[in-house]
């Protein structure tokens, strides 16, 4: 059993494809007894009991029919953790899946929203079912992608986005946020409908010659060291000119980019077509990649009433969105409702204290992790007393963003990491060519096909609410396209 468990690792490790590493793994599973584990419920790592009621109860009232307790079962019951069912252990014990009476639940609950939702009841009318989708909806909360910064790194955000794109049920969600270079990736997802993705997640379809070096003689006089212009015009290869409104519109999608104001002491801001719905994207994004010092502050602009473009708040300029609010969790949290996040983390800074099996700081013990606050904590307070001796913005804005770097959580719900390689620090700010895409995207899918699973289970529920709630607002729109019609005739 040794021998072949070691060539399947193999296997696992060289697959070209998702359908290839899959078949590894679920040979892998077989062999090494984590089918057995799956198929018995029982687990320290979740309540297995509370599980096994809350699936009796709501299959025997679907069964019967009774939608009225079917509800409130769900309505009373329904959480994202349920049980701690989303408790990233339970992924570690097989390489596909987890425990089976945790997907019969998911499975379960998703079907008997579609029962609910695909029905006529008596007991229930069409607006007591949309209320009930709306406020249960709600309750539950929705995923979000969380694009992290990381400059030329940002790219491996293209191969996680490809396999989420990819799987059977289109894993991405509809909540996405970028900063910096997540910023880009997410403008990109956020300004091309699906047939158009596909496309676009092929390297040779994008324009990558993001960096144009001036030089580094007059960093200490404030001045840039590489192009705005010529960053600008590569966003504007890959990116449609839209307002974040327009793009809403046309995908569907709720992307967030974060911007940092160019002064101290200001908070970022995130831009959506909730908050900033005639704002352009193409500049969001350039404000959002504006890293200090290295690239200019940028001017927002927006499209005025007449849809013409102008100036956002003109007395005001804007950065890199990453330094101040890298993962905006509680904007999203309020806007929309997340209280599930997929992070997809690539900043140099980062990627080599982060666990790739726990999804925690790599901190080996107690000892360690007390020693990694403390310093934290002291390196904190020495800049907060360096910021009040210095007069120049530049100087004092990026103490100001170093210490907010400091200060911020990096990791989310599940996180997709890639490979701590040292060569990644020298091409930090270097343009990629088609092959360095390339490997990016692979690095990037391989390192999220082992969470597709974890993924799939923890946002089905969400994704169903979504699902039957697209389909009840187009009733209703139907319904009064009809009222409007029979009171014209």
């Amino acid at each position: 059993m040794g021998i072949k468990l070691r060539k399947l690792d193999r296997a696992i490790k060289s697959a070209v494809t998702y359908e290839e590493w899959h078949a590894a793994c679920a040979e892998h599973d077989r062999v090494s007894g984590a089918d057995e584990w799956k198929e018995v419920d029982h687990s320290p790592y979740y309540d297995y009991e509370l599980i096994r009621t809350r699936l009796s109860e709501i299959r025997q009232a679907r069964q019967r029919n009774d939608v009225n307790q079917l509800c409130f079962h769900l309505q009373e019951g329904l959480h994202g953790n349920l049980g701690n069912i989303s408790n990233p252990v339970l992924y570690t014990k097989s390489k596909l899946g987890t425990k089976r009476l945790i997907e019969t639940y998911l499975n379960e609950v998703a079907d008997a929203l579609h029962f609910v939702c695909d029905n006529d009841f008596k007991e229930k009318d069409f607006k007591d079912k949309l209320d009930f989708f709306e406020t249960t909806g709600h309750a539950y909360g929705q995923s979000a992608l969380m694009l992290s910064g990381g400059a030329t790194l940002g790219l491996f955000h293209m191969g996680v986005l490809k396999a989420l794109h990819e799987a059977d049920e289109d894993l991405v969600p509809s909540v996405i946020s970028g900063s910096s270079a997540g910023s880009i990736m997410a403008g990109v997802v956020g300004t091309h409908t699906d047939d158009e993705l596909h496309e676009m997640l092929d390297p040779n379809n994008l324009s990558l010659e993001a960096y144009k070096h001036i030089g580094w003689k007059g960093l200490l006089g404030g001045k840039p060291v590489l192009d705005g212009d010529h960053l600008e015009a590569c966003l504007e290869s890959n990116i449609k000119d839209m307002t974040f409104e327009e793009a809403h519109k046309a995908t569907g999608r709720q992307i967030n980019i974060t911007v940092s104001p160019f002064d101290r002491h200001q908070e970022a801001r995130l831009l959506n077509w909730k908050t900033s719905p005639h704002v352009l994207i193409r500049k969001a994004v350039l404000a959002s990649s504006a890293v200090p010092a290295i690239f200019p502050p940028v001017t927002l602009w927006a499209k005025n009433v007449h849809g013409e473009k102008v100036p956002y708040i003109p007395t005001r300029k804007w950065v890199d969105g990453s330094v101040k609010d890298d993962l905006p969790v509680f904007r999203l949290s309020r806007l929309y409702g997340v209280n599930h996040t997929i992070v997809s983390q690539t900043n140099p800074h980062v990627v080599p204290f982060i666990s790739r099996n726990g999804d925690t700081p790599k901190a080996g013990n107690l000892a360690w992790a007390f020693a990694a606050k403390n310093l934290q904590l002291n390196a904190n307070l020495g800049l907060e007393l360096i910021q009040k001796r210095i007069k120049t913005n530049e100087i004092a804005l990026l103490l100001d963003k170093a210490q907010s770097v400091m200060k911020q959580k990096y990791i989310g719900d599940i996180n997709l990491i890639p490979p701590r390689k040292a060569s990644n620090l020298f091409r930090v700010l270097k343009n990629p060519t088609i092959e360095d895409v390339a490997n990016f995207i692979e690095t990037g899918e391989r390192a999220t096909w082992p969470r597709l699973d974890m993924i799939r289970n923890t946002t089905q529920i969400s994704r169903t609410f979504t699902e039957c709630l697209a389909k009840l607002d187009a009733q209703e729109t139907e319904k009064l396209d009809r009222l409007k019609l029979v009171s014209v005739s």
